[in-house]
Protein backbone atom coordinates (compact mmCIF):
# COMPACT_ATOMS: atom_id res chain seq x y z
CA UNK A 1 0.00 0.00 0.00
CA UNK A 2 1.33 3.54 -1.08
CA UNK A 3 1.89 5.51 2.33
CA UNK A 4 1.87 9.63 2.51
CA UNK A 5 2.21 11.84 5.52
CA UNK A 6 -0.18 13.66 4.04
CA UNK A 7 -3.51 13.36 1.64
CA UNK A 8 -5.18 16.95 1.29
CA UNK A 9 -8.70 16.46 -0.96
CA UNK A 10 -9.36 19.33 -3.11
CA UNK A 11 -7.61 21.58 -4.92
CA UNK A 12 -8.68 24.79 -4.35
CA UNK A 13 -7.31 27.73 -2.65
CA UNK A 14 -7.16 26.42 0.94
CA UNK A 15 -5.84 22.87 -0.31
CA UNK A 16 -3.35 24.23 -2.15
CA UNK A 17 -2.28 26.88 0.93
CA UNK A 18 -2.12 23.70 3.08
CA UNK A 19 -0.22 21.30 0.37
CA UNK A 20 2.53 24.21 -0.14
CA UNK A 21 2.81 24.73 3.97
CA UNK A 22 2.86 21.51 5.26
CA UNK A 23 5.56 20.58 1.56
CA UNK A 24 8.23 23.01 3.16
CA UNK A 25 8.08 21.13 6.31
CA UNK A 26 9.44 18.42 4.85
CA UNK A 27 6.17 16.36 4.63
CA UNK A 28 5.33 13.56 1.91
CA UNK A 29 2.31 15.66 0.51
CA UNK A 30 -0.41 14.65 -2.32
CA UNK A 31 -3.12 16.73 -3.00
CA UNK A 32 -6.04 14.43 -4.74
CA UNK A 33 -9.22 16.65 -6.62
CA UNK A 34 -11.59 15.12 -8.79
CA UNK A 35 -11.59 18.06 -11.14
CA UNK A 36 -10.15 18.15 -14.18
CA UNK A 37 -7.83 21.24 -13.60
CA UNK A 38 -7.02 22.77 -9.89
CA UNK A 39 -8.28 25.85 -8.41
CA UNK A 40 -11.38 26.70 -10.82
CA UNK A 41 -13.24 29.06 -8.92
CA UNK A 42 -9.92 30.45 -8.54
CA UNK A 43 -9.89 30.88 -11.98
CA UNK A 44 -13.53 32.41 -12.65
CA UNK A 45 -13.06 34.83 -9.55
CA UNK A 46 -13.68 38.49 -9.96
CA UNK A 47 -14.26 38.33 -13.61
CA UNK A 48 -11.20 36.23 -14.10
CA UNK A 49 -8.99 38.73 -12.30
CA UNK A 50 -9.32 37.08 -8.50
CA UNK A 51 -10.11 39.33 -5.57
CA UNK A 52 -7.53 37.34 -3.93
CA UNK A 53 -7.82 39.17 -0.56
CA UNK A 54 -9.62 41.96 1.68
CA UNK A 55 -7.22 44.63 3.28
CA UNK A 56 -9.93 45.35 5.63
CA UNK A 57 -9.88 41.54 6.70
CA UNK A 58 -11.38 40.53 10.04
CA UNK A 59 -13.57 37.69 11.39
CA UNK A 60 -16.30 40.65 11.93
CA UNK A 61 -16.64 40.23 7.73
CA UNK A 62 -18.01 36.30 8.58
CA UNK A 63 -20.72 34.26 8.95
CA UNK A 64 -20.38 31.46 11.28
CA UNK A 65 -22.13 29.98 14.56
CA UNK A 66 -18.82 31.00 16.21
CA UNK A 67 -17.17 34.42 14.25
CA UNK A 68 -14.35 34.44 16.41
CA UNK A 69 -13.61 30.88 15.76
CA UNK A 70 -11.30 32.61 12.75
CA UNK A 71 -9.32 35.20 14.91
CA UNK A 72 -6.09 32.65 15.57
CA UNK A 73 -5.95 31.55 11.57
CA UNK A 74 -7.04 34.92 10.26
CA UNK A 75 -4.17 36.68 12.85
CA UNK A 76 -1.38 33.95 12.25
CA UNK A 77 -1.48 34.17 8.55
CA UNK A 78 -3.03 38.06 7.79
CA UNK A 79 -4.42 39.53 4.25
CA UNK A 80 -0.92 41.12 4.65
CA UNK A 81 0.95 38.11 4.62
CA UNK A 82 -0.68 36.97 1.25
CA UNK A 83 -0.36 40.30 -0.08
CA UNK A 84 3.64 40.03 -0.25
CA UNK A 85 3.89 36.69 -1.37
CA UNK A 86 1.45 38.10 -4.38
CA UNK A 87 3.90 41.08 -4.47
CA UNK A 88 6.86 39.13 -4.09
CA UNK A 89 5.57 36.62 -7.00
CA UNK A 90 5.88 40.11 -9.38
CA UNK A 91 2.30 39.79 -9.58
CA UNK A 92 0.64 43.26 -10.57
CA UNK A 93 -2.69 44.20 -8.17
CA UNK A 94 -4.91 46.62 -7.55
CA UNK A 95 -7.57 47.86 -4.86
CA UNK A 96 -11.12 48.42 -6.56
CA UNK A 97 -13.63 49.37 -3.70
CA UNK A 98 -13.98 48.95 -0.28
CA UNK A 99 -10.39 47.30 0.27
CA UNK A 100 -10.87 44.73 -3.11
CA UNK A 101 -7.46 43.53 -4.35
CA UNK A 102 -7.63 42.27 -7.97
CA UNK A 103 -5.09 41.40 -9.93
CA UNK A 104 -4.31 43.62 -12.61
CA UNK A 105 -3.81 40.74 -15.32
CA UNK A 106 -5.45 37.30 -15.21
CA UNK A 107 -6.41 35.14 -12.18
CA UNK A 108 -4.28 32.49 -13.51
CA UNK A 109 -1.56 34.62 -12.00
CA UNK A 110 -2.42 33.32 -8.38
CA UNK A 111 -3.43 29.54 -9.66
CA UNK A 112 0.50 29.34 -11.10
CA UNK A 113 2.02 31.06 -8.52
CA UNK A 114 0.02 28.69 -6.14
CA UNK A 115 1.13 25.35 -8.29
CA UNK A 116 5.05 26.78 -8.41
CA UNK A 117 5.25 27.00 -5.14
CA UNK A 118 3.92 23.66 -3.99
CA UNK A 119 6.10 21.76 -6.62
CA UNK A 120 9.13 23.73 -5.31
CA UNK A 121 7.86 22.36 -1.83
CA UNK A 122 7.67 18.79 -2.91
CA UNK A 123 3.37 18.88 -2.97
CA UNK A 124 1.91 16.32 -6.07
CA UNK A 125 -1.42 16.65 -7.52
CA UNK A 126 -3.66 14.13 -8.41
CA UNK A 127 -6.62 15.62 -10.84
CA UNK A 128 -9.25 13.36 -11.96
CA UNK A 129 -9.09 10.85 -9.50
CA UNK A 130 -11.99 10.14 -6.94
CA UNK A 131 -11.97 9.05 -3.09
CA UNK A 132 -15.02 6.82 -2.20
CA UNK A 133 -13.28 5.67 1.31
CA UNK A 134 -11.91 7.12 4.67
CA UNK A 135 -11.01 5.31 7.43
CA UNK A 136 -9.30 5.52 10.29
CA UNK A 137 -7.42 2.40 10.80
CA UNK A 138 -4.60 2.40 14.25
CA UNK A 139 -2.41 5.57 14.00
CA UNK A 140 -3.23 6.15 10.21
CA UNK A 141 -5.83 6.97 7.30
CA UNK A 142 -6.95 4.12 4.71
CA UNK A 143 -8.45 5.77 1.52
CA UNK A 144 -9.17 3.98 -1.78
CA UNK A 145 -8.69 6.67 -4.57
CA UNK A 146 -9.77 5.25 -7.97
CA UNK A 147 -10.00 1.70 -6.53
CA UNK A 148 -6.53 2.04 -5.51
CA UNK A 149 -6.12 1.63 -1.48
CA UNK A 150 -3.54 4.49 -0.16
CA UNK A 151 -2.52 5.43 3.69
CA UNK A 152 -1.79 8.78 5.22
CA UNK A 153 -0.86 9.78 8.80
CA UNK A 154 -3.12 12.87 8.65
CA UNK A 155 -5.60 13.65 5.99
CA UNK A 156 -7.04 17.02 5.24
CA UNK A 157 -10.76 18.05 3.82
CA UNK A 158 -10.35 21.24 1.58
CA UNK A 159 -13.34 20.20 -0.97
CA UNK A 160 -15.28 22.72 -0.36
CA UNK A 161 -18.92 23.55 -0.07
CA UNK A 162 -21.98 22.45 -2.44
CA UNK A 163 -21.88 26.25 -4.61
CA UNK A 164 -21.88 25.72 -8.19
CA UNK A 165 -22.28 22.29 -8.74
CA UNK A 166 -21.19 22.86 -12.50
CA UNK A 167 -17.62 22.77 -11.41
CA UNK A 168 -18.06 19.88 -9.26
CA UNK A 169 -18.82 21.28 -6.06
CA UNK A 170 -20.39 18.69 -3.73
CA UNK A 171 -21.19 17.82 -0.29
CA UNK A 172 -18.16 15.58 0.27
CA UNK A 173 -17.03 17.42 2.60
CA UNK A 174 -20.06 17.47 4.75
CA UNK A 175 -20.53 13.58 4.78
CA UNK A 176 -16.81 12.83 5.55
CA UNK A 177 -17.80 14.62 9.07
CA UNK A 178 -20.78 12.90 9.62
CA UNK A 179 -18.93 9.37 8.81
CA UNK A 180 -16.25 10.95 11.82
CA UNK A 181 -19.08 11.77 14.54
CA UNK A 182 -18.68 15.96 14.09
CA UNK A 183 -21.44 18.25 13.96
CA UNK A 184 -22.39 20.02 10.56
CA UNK A 185 -24.19 23.20 10.60
CA UNK A 186 -27.05 23.59 7.96
CA UNK A 187 -25.98 24.47 4.71
CA UNK A 188 -27.97 27.33 2.46
CA UNK A 189 -26.51 28.52 -0.79
CA UNK A 190 -25.10 32.19 0.33
CA UNK A 191 -23.50 35.64 -2.25
CA UNK A 192 -26.30 34.51 -4.28
CA UNK A 193 -28.50 36.90 -6.07
CA UNK A 194 -32.28 36.71 -5.17
CA UNK A 195 -35.73 35.59 -6.91
CA UNK A 196 -39.18 36.57 -6.91
CA UNK A 197 -42.64 35.01 -7.60
CA UNK A 198 -43.82 35.69 -10.82
CA UNK A 199 -46.43 38.43 -9.60
CA UNK A 200 -43.59 40.59 -8.80
CA UNK A 201 -41.28 40.20 -11.80
CA UNK A 202 -43.84 41.12 -13.98
CA UNK A 203 -43.70 44.65 -14.10
CA UNK A 204 -39.59 44.33 -13.38
CA UNK A 205 -39.66 42.76 -16.71
CA UNK A 206 -38.80 45.70 -18.95
CA UNK A 207 -36.04 46.28 -15.98
CA UNK A 208 -33.42 43.69 -16.75
CA UNK A 209 -29.98 44.56 -17.79
CA UNK A 210 -30.63 47.53 -15.92
CA UNK A 211 -28.29 48.55 -12.55
CA UNK A 212 -27.88 51.27 -10.08
CA UNK A 213 -24.50 52.13 -9.00
CA UNK A 214 -24.44 52.31 -5.71
CA UNK A 215 -27.75 51.06 -3.54
CA UNK A 216 -28.14 50.36 0.30
CA UNK A 217 -29.59 47.10 0.57
CA UNK A 218 -30.78 46.21 4.12
CA UNK A 219 -32.39 43.43 6.18
CA UNK A 220 -33.09 43.95 9.47
CA UNK A 221 -30.07 46.38 11.08
CA UNK A 222 -27.91 44.72 8.33
CA UNK A 223 -27.12 46.76 5.42
CA UNK A 224 -24.99 47.01 2.45
CA UNK A 225 -24.36 50.05 -0.31
CA UNK A 226 -23.38 48.73 -3.32
CA UNK A 227 -24.60 48.13 -6.89
CA UNK A 228 -27.44 46.70 -7.75
CA UNK A 229 -28.73 45.05 -11.07
CA UNK A 230 -32.35 43.90 -12.21
CA UNK A 231 -32.15 40.05 -13.83
CA UNK A 232 -34.84 37.93 -15.16
CA UNK A 233 -35.27 36.40 -12.11
CA UNK A 234 -35.21 39.31 -9.88
CA UNK A 235 -32.43 41.00 -8.34
CA UNK A 236 -28.41 40.43 -8.32
CA UNK A 237 -25.30 42.30 -7.84
CA UNK A 238 -22.77 43.06 -5.16
CA UNK A 239 -25.22 44.52 -2.77
CA UNK A 240 -28.04 41.63 -3.28
CA UNK A 241 -24.89 38.94 -3.19
CA UNK A 242 -24.14 40.70 0.21
CA UNK A 243 -27.43 40.33 1.74
CA UNK A 244 -28.39 37.14 0.71
CA UNK A 245 -26.31 35.55 3.17
CA UNK A 246 -28.34 37.28 6.36
CA UNK A 247 -31.66 37.16 4.41
CA UNK A 248 -34.45 34.19 4.96
CA UNK A 249 -37.17 32.90 3.15
CA UNK A 250 -40.41 35.04 3.96
CA UNK A 251 -38.03 37.93 5.13
CA UNK A 252 -38.52 41.42 3.56
CA UNK A 253 -35.31 43.23 2.72
CA UNK A 254 -35.42 46.90 2.16
CA UNK A 255 -33.82 48.94 -1.25
CA UNK A 256 -32.44 52.63 -1.16
CA UNK A 257 -32.22 52.93 -4.76
CA UNK A 258 -30.65 56.49 -3.89
CA UNK A 259 -29.25 56.45 -0.45
CA UNK A 260 -27.55 59.97 -0.24
CA UNK A 261 -30.35 61.63 -1.55
CA UNK A 262 -33.12 63.23 0.59
CA UNK A 263 -35.65 62.43 -2.34
CA UNK A 264 -38.94 63.77 -0.64
CA UNK A 265 -36.98 67.00 -0.18
CA UNK A 266 -35.90 67.23 -3.65
CA UNK A 267 -38.99 66.82 -4.70
CA UNK A 268 -40.74 69.17 -3.04
CA UNK A 269 -37.98 71.62 -4.13
CA UNK A 270 -38.44 70.76 -7.48
CA UNK A 271 -42.28 71.26 -7.37
CA UNK A 272 -41.37 74.87 -5.94
CA UNK A 273 -39.18 75.84 -8.55
CA UNK A 274 -40.46 74.23 -11.13
CA UNK A 275 -44.17 73.68 -11.07
CA UNK A 276 -44.53 73.07 -15.06
CA UNK A 277 -41.59 70.39 -15.36
CA UNK A 278 -42.79 66.64 -15.58
CA UNK A 279 -42.41 64.61 -12.61
CA UNK A 280 -40.87 61.55 -15.02
CA UNK A 281 -38.34 64.45 -16.43
CA UNK A 282 -37.32 65.40 -13.09
CA UNK A 283 -36.84 61.86 -11.98
CA UNK A 284 -34.78 61.01 -15.13
CA UNK A 285 -31.62 63.20 -13.91
CA UNK A 286 -31.20 60.33 -11.14
CA UNK A 287 -32.43 57.25 -12.59
CA UNK A 288 -32.86 55.42 -15.71
CA UNK A 289 -35.57 55.90 -17.97
CA UNK A 290 -37.05 52.50 -17.39
CA UNK A 291 -36.32 52.85 -13.77
CA UNK A 292 -38.20 55.93 -13.51
CA UNK A 293 -41.41 54.11 -15.38
CA UNK A 294 -41.05 51.59 -13.23
CA UNK A 295 -41.19 54.19 -9.93
CA UNK A 296 -44.51 55.88 -11.37
CA UNK A 297 -46.12 52.87 -12.49
CA UNK A 298 -46.18 51.43 -9.29
CA UNK A 299 -46.85 54.37 -7.25
CA UNK A 300 -49.67 55.54 -9.98
CA UNK A 301 -48.22 59.26 -10.04
CA UNK A 302 -47.87 61.43 -12.62
CA UNK A 303 -48.16 64.57 -14.44
CA UNK A 304 -46.14 68.33 -13.84
CA UNK A 305 -44.54 68.60 -10.43
CA UNK A 306 -46.78 71.69 -9.37
CA UNK A 307 -49.69 69.36 -9.23
CA UNK A 308 -48.65 67.09 -7.33
CA UNK A 309 -49.47 66.52 -3.20
CA UNK A 310 -47.59 66.11 -0.93
CA UNK A 311 -49.05 62.48 -0.46
CA UNK A 312 -47.90 61.77 -3.81
CA UNK A 313 -44.18 62.85 -3.28
CA UNK A 314 -43.67 60.58 -0.38
CA UNK A 315 -45.52 57.45 -2.54
CA UNK A 316 -42.38 58.26 -5.11
CA UNK A 317 -39.83 58.87 -2.24
CA UNK A 318 -40.98 55.46 -0.45
CA UNK A 319 -40.76 53.47 -4.25
CA UNK A 320 -37.37 55.15 -4.33
CA UNK A 321 -35.57 54.57 -1.09
CA UNK A 322 -37.75 52.65 0.93
CA UNK A 323 -38.78 50.04 -1.66
CA UNK A 324 -39.65 47.36 0.37
CA UNK A 325 -39.47 43.42 -1.54
CA UNK A 326 -39.93 39.77 -0.44
CA UNK A 327 -37.91 37.55 -2.25
CA UNK A 328 -39.35 33.73 -3.15
CA UNK A 329 -35.80 32.00 -2.89
CA UNK A 330 -32.71 32.07 -4.33
CA UNK A 331 -30.89 31.11 -7.67
CA UNK A 332 -29.53 28.61 -5.20
CA UNK A 333 -26.05 26.39 -5.43
CA UNK A 334 -26.02 26.86 -9.33
CA UNK A 335 -24.76 30.76 -8.95
CA UNK A 336 -24.17 30.78 -5.49
CA UNK A 337 -20.43 32.24 -4.69
CA UNK A 338 -20.15 30.04 -1.17
CA UNK A 339 -22.12 27.84 1.00
CA UNK A 340 -23.23 29.24 4.29
CA UNK A 341 -23.05 26.85 7.37
CA UNK A 342 -20.53 23.46 7.22
CA UNK A 343 -18.04 21.96 9.54
CA UNK A 344 -19.10 23.04 13.23
CA UNK A 345 -16.48 24.98 14.43
CA UNK A 346 -16.73 23.70 18.06
CA UNK A 347 -15.59 20.64 15.89
CA UNK A 348 -12.07 21.95 15.22
CA UNK A 349 -9.27 23.66 17.20
CA UNK A 350 -8.78 26.75 15.89
CA UNK A 351 -4.80 26.58 16.28
CA UNK A 352 -4.48 23.49 14.07
CA UNK A 353 -8.14 23.04 11.87
CA UNK A 354 -7.60 19.49 13.10
CA UNK A 355 -11.23 17.63 14.34
CA UNK A 356 -10.90 17.17 17.89
CA UNK A 357 -13.01 13.95 17.90
CA UNK A 358 -10.56 12.82 14.88
CA UNK A 359 -6.93 12.96 15.66
CA UNK A 360 -5.10 13.70 12.36
CA UNK A 361 -8.40 14.56 10.22
CA UNK A 362 -8.41 18.53 9.12
CA UNK A 363 -10.79 21.09 7.53
CA UNK A 364 -10.29 23.82 6.22
CA UNK A 365 -11.56 26.41 3.55
CA UNK A 366 -14.92 26.47 2.69
CA UNK A 367 -16.38 23.25 4.25
CA UNK A 368 -16.11 25.01 7.74
CA UNK A 369 -18.78 26.96 8.82
CA UNK A 370 -16.72 30.19 8.36
CA UNK A 371 -18.55 32.44 5.36
CA UNK A 372 -17.23 35.64 4.97
CA UNK A 373 -18.90 38.59 3.17
CA UNK A 374 -18.36 39.16 -0.83
CA UNK A 375 -15.51 41.20 -1.57
CA UNK A 376 -12.46 38.74 -0.76
CA UNK A 377 -12.95 37.79 2.74
CA UNK A 378 -13.21 33.89 1.65
CA UNK A 379 -10.14 33.66 -0.03
CA UNK A 380 -8.39 34.90 3.26
CA UNK A 381 -10.36 32.34 4.44
CA UNK A 382 -8.82 29.68 2.45
CA UNK A 383 -5.19 31.25 2.80
CA UNK A 384 -5.29 31.62 6.60
CA UNK A 385 -6.98 28.45 7.67
CA UNK A 386 -4.42 26.48 4.72
CA UNK A 387 -1.55 28.33 6.44
CA UNK A 388 -2.87 27.20 9.98
CA UNK A 389 -3.55 23.51 8.63
CA UNK A 390 0.09 23.52 7.01
CA UNK A 391 1.86 23.97 10.10
CA UNK A 392 0.21 21.28 12.00
CA UNK A 393 -0.25 18.14 9.76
Amino acid sequence: MKKHDVIIIGAGAAGLMCAIEAGKRGRDVLVVDHAKKPAEKIRISGGGRCNFTNIHTSFKQFLSQNPRFAISPLKRYTQHDFIGRVKKQGIAFHEKTLGQLFCDESAQQIIDMLLDDMRAAGGRLRMRSEVTHIARMEDEFHLTIDGEHVAAEKVVIACGGKSIPKMGASGFGYEVAQHFGLDVVDTRPALVPLTFDQATLEPLKELSGISVDDATVSHGKTKFSEAMLFTHRGLSGPSILQISSFWREGDEVQVAMLPTIDMLSELKSARQQNGKQEIQTFLAQFLPKKLVQFVLLSTQVAGRMGDLSDKKLKLVDTAINKWRLKPTGSEGYRTAEVTLGGVSTNELDNKTMEAKKAPGLYFIGEVVDMTGWLGGYNFQWAWSSGWAAGQAV
